[in-house]
């Protein structure tokens, strides 16, 4: 399926199977660089048909002059409630406003499924990645406890 965009050369797809190689290395490429690949990471990165798909989540994918250049997920919390992870575009690929076109439509998949909030943590060194987020429409709360030891900011999206 493809999502409209406002980029034509740019597609956003639903994740497929043959997707699982790209959603990986994308986020092992900008985790790699900025810090270190922690046990979660590896566990919804080895198998993100089961940890997150198979969970009620949804995986998106950037698709640009017909290379994966990009992704995002959306974890299902329950109770209405997703986090929005997994968010990456190759450096390659940068400045094209992938990030942006992947950030609404992983807001409009969540409004699609009924979502109710969408949250994020990240660390306050991206920030080029906070900044979207602010203009996606995020604002920072309280920092909880984290399976990651990177995060330092929360950041939540009432729908």
């Amino acid at each position: 399926m493809h999502l409209a965009t406002t980029e034509a050369t740019v597609q956003i797809l639903d994740f497929e199977p043959q997707h699982a190689g790209a959603f990986k290395a994308l986020n092992e490429e900008w985790i790699t660089r900025y810090f270190v690949m922690e046990e979660a990471d590896h566990k919804s990165l080895g198998n993100p048909q089961s940890y997150i798909i198979d969970k009620g989540g949804h995986i998106l994918m950037a698709s640009y002059q017909g290379e994966i250049v990009g992704t995002c997920a959306l974890i299902n919390d329950g109770d209405g409630v997703y986090e929005l992870a997994k968010m990456a575009v190759t450096p390659k690929a940068q400045g094209l406003k992938i990030g942006k076109l992947l950030g609404e439509a992983a807001i409009r998949k969540a409004c699609e499924v009924g979502a109710r909030m969408v949250y994020l943590v990240s660390n306050r060194r991206l920030e080029t990645a906070l900044n979207l987020y602010r203009r996606l429409g995020f604002v920072e709360v309280p920092m909880p406890p984290s399976i990651y030891e990177r995060a330092d900011i929360k950041m939540e999206l009432p729908l």
